[in-house]
This record gives C-alpha cells, sequence and structure tokens, in this order.
C-alpha cells in the first residue's frame, strides 16, 4: 500500500497506487447558496449522456435537498454507519479513510446499494430538518432549514473505484485528470459501484458494464464546459483546472477559489478520495452538520463569503461564474469589471461590479409620448 499525500486531510494516506499528479486537474466549484433546484442541470445531462436503454435510472448529475434527499437512498449514511463520525484536529485528519485500517489486499471500505435505491432521485425533496410551530412562519427567521446539493463525479485524486477496480477498466486521464471507465475493459463486476463513497458510478443493466460522469471531455478538450456548468440559470457553478505543477495561481479563478482563499470545500474530504468539485457551504445551516460534509473550514469559509463586498479580488472571480461557455483559465479585476481568459488567451467574458441602470423619462419629447409600465 503506497503513502499518498492528501492535502484536504492534511497528512499522508494508504492509496493502493502511486504515481505523479496528472498536468492538470479538472475541478468545479458549486454555490450552494445560489443553488434553487430546477434540476436544469439534471436534464441537461441527462438527455445528452443518459438518454439509452438501461439508463432510466441512471443520473450522472442530480440535485438533493440535505438533510433528508440522497441518491442513492443513504448514499452517504451507509459508510458514516461504519467509519464513524470524522475527526479533525487543527485541519488534520484523526480518523480513518476507507483504504485504512485493513488489509492491503481488501479494497477500500463501501457497500453496494440495494436497486431500489435507486428508484427515487428526488426523495426527500424540500424537506426541511424539523416542523415549524404553527404560526412561526410570521416570525421571520426560524430554525428550520434546507439546502440543495448538486453533485456529479468528483473526478478524485485518488479515486476509489479506480483503486477497487480488479480489471483495471477505470483509469484518470494524464492530460486534465478526469477520470474515466474503459468499457471495452469493463465485466460489470460493480467492485466499482461498491467502493465509489459518493456512489456516482452506475451499472447498467442492460450493457452489463459501469458508466459515469465522463466530465464532458469532448467539449473540455474544445476548451468548453460541462454542459451542467453551461446550462445553471443560476450561475452557481464554475468550471476550470487546479494547478498540479507547482504552487496554485493567484490569476486561475479556480485555484483562488479553492486553494489561495478556501473559500470553496471539499465534499466528505473524510473518504480520503480527495474529491475535485468545491462548495461553497450555504450561510444559514449549523456548522456542525455542515463541518461533517465539507470539514473543519465551514466557519472560515462563511466569513469570507459574508465579506465579499469588502473583497474585491474573491468577488471579482464569483462574478465569473455562468459569463462564458469557455473554461476560463486566467482572471483579474480591472477597475470595476473582472475578466476572464481562456486557455488560448483570449478575453471570453468581462462582468461589471455593478450592473447599469438606465432610467426613461417618464415623457418622451422626441416622440411626444408617454412611456407606461405595462407589467
Amino acid at each position: 500500500m503506497a503513502k499518498r499525500m492528501n492535502w484536504q486531510i492534511g497528512r499522508e494516506m494508504d492509496y493502493p497506487y502511486d504515481g505523479p499528479p496528472p498536468k492538470k486537474q479538472v475541478a468545479y466549484v458549486f454555490d450552494i447558496n445560489k443553488c434553487i433546484a430546477c434540476q436544469t442541470c439534471t436534464i441537461s445531462c441527462k438527455t445528452c449522456w443518459t438518454s439509452g436503454k438501461g439508463q432510466e435510472t441512471i443520473f450522472w448529475n442530480n440535485v438533493e435537498t440535505k438533510p433528508y434527499g440522497g441518491y442513492p437512498t443513504g448514499w452517504d449514511l451507509k459508510l458514516h454507519e461504519e467509519l464513524g463520525p470524522a475527526e479533525w484536529r487543527g485541519g488534520v485528519l484523526e480518523s480513518r479513510t476507507p483504504f485504512e485500517g485493513k488489509d492491503e489486499l481488501e479494497p477500500p471500505r463501501g457497500y453496494r446499494p440495494h436497486d431500489q435505491d435507486y428508484n427515487q432521485p428526488n426523495l426527500g425533496e424540500d424537506e426541511t430538518a424539523g416542523i415549524a410551530d404553527k404560526g412561526a412562519h410570521f416570525e421571520g427567521i426560524h430554525p428550520m432549514w434546507m439546502f440543495y446539493l448538486a453533485r456529479i463525479c468528483n473526478h478524485c485524486d485518488h479515486p476509489a473505484c479506480l483503486a477497487a477496480c480488479p480489471r483495471k477498466a477505470i483509469y484518470k486521464r494524464d492530460e486534465d485528470g478526469i477520470v474515466l471507465v474503459d468499457q471495452q475493459r469493463c465485466r460489470g463486476y460493480q467492485e466499482c459501484v461498491r467502493a465509489c463513497p459518493y456512489k456516482k458510478v452506475f451499472y447498467n443493466l442492460v450493457s452489463r458494464v459501469s458508466e459515469k460522469c465522463n466530465g464532458c471531455f469532448p467539449r473540455v478538450e474544445n476548451g468548453e464546459v460541462a454542459l451542467c456548468v453551461e446550462s445553471c440559470i443560476g450561475k452557481i457553478r464554475m468550471h476550470g483546472f487546479l494547478t498540479t505543477q507547482g504552487g496554485p495561481r493567484e490569476d486561475n479563478p479556480l485555484d483562488y477559489i479553492v486553494k489561495i482563499r478556501k473559500l470553496a470545500l471539499a465534499i466528505y474530504p473524510q473518504f480520503g478520495t480527495g474529491p475535485n468539485v468545491y462548495y461553497i457551504p450555504p450561510l444559514h445551516i449549523r456548522n456542525d452538520f455542515l463541518e461533517q460534509i465539507f470539514g473543519p473550514g465551514v466557519a472560515a469559509a462563511k466569513k469570507l463569503y459574508r465579506n465579499l463586498k469588502n473583497d474585491r479580488q474573491l468577488l471579482g472571480a464569483l462574478f465569473l461564474f455562468g459569463a462564458s461557455n469557455r473554461i476560463i483559465e486566467r482572471f483579474a479585476v480591472q477597475g470595476e469589471e473582472a475578466v476572464g481568459w481562456d486557455v488560448d488567451g483570449v478575453e471570453v467574458a468581462r462582468v461589471p461590479f455593478t450592473e447599469p441602470v438606465y432610467i426613461r423619462e417618464h415623457y418622451d419629447a422626441k416622440r411626444d409620448v408617454y412611456r407606461h409600465n405595462t407589467t
């Protein structure tokens, strides 16, 4: 068992394979505070990638409601029952990951969902953490809460699906870190389904092989963002790359948000896979609940988010969410605008800090007419 440094848990950990990082690492940032669970991302992914036979209950992208929702049902609870709560000390994970505390020849800890667990992709939708007392909705803020959690494959640094596959049918691309399934090699053993702690590898009952989110790699190879990112009407998503060759760059929006400012946090970092989908935690949710999902950086990330109006560089990076269908690899704040450039150095986004407002006179003297508000 090799020792690999996992920066998300602050220490080395056991992993079956060792090797150099990819040339760059695909990554995503989701701002949970802006998600309205419209499911546009889910539908765009579904219609493009999983509309075939055997894919009826396969959703590479889904949006679920926490605390009770989950697809497949209870995907995160069952592994927690075995591992127990995450234990952190000074940003270092003291509890074990699914790769540790077992025989070297055993695959990572995990479980395989029952077929029925895939029957209800919207289970628990919009259900709150408690029942409000009669009339409580008239009192403003109350202690009942829920939030939407958009999920895709995390294209992990240390993929559990890759570690578990006896056929070596899963691989991580060197050019961009996207994790793919070679369906010619796959024999449908479903060890990847069992091992993935996020349950984002699926078994197709018709083709009899495993499949998963492919990171929209045909689009990525042309410098375009994934479909779920482009279609997001709330502009809660940013798609790009983290720097792996050298330290994080301040002009890379993903590096800046994730590694330099630490505003966006990995989901369940205690699972040890090094997931590369990062979330800006929701402000209205209790920290003790969020820390079990996003680790010990929740309070600091919330403080940063609340102070965005005084943090122009970070605010500028967030303004570029959904600003272009091109992957933004470099950004800068220029005066009152946030500017983004693609891999070719072409400007693809320019977003003003303050949207211009135009007020037209009630009476148009040139045309000698009155303007009326017809809405």
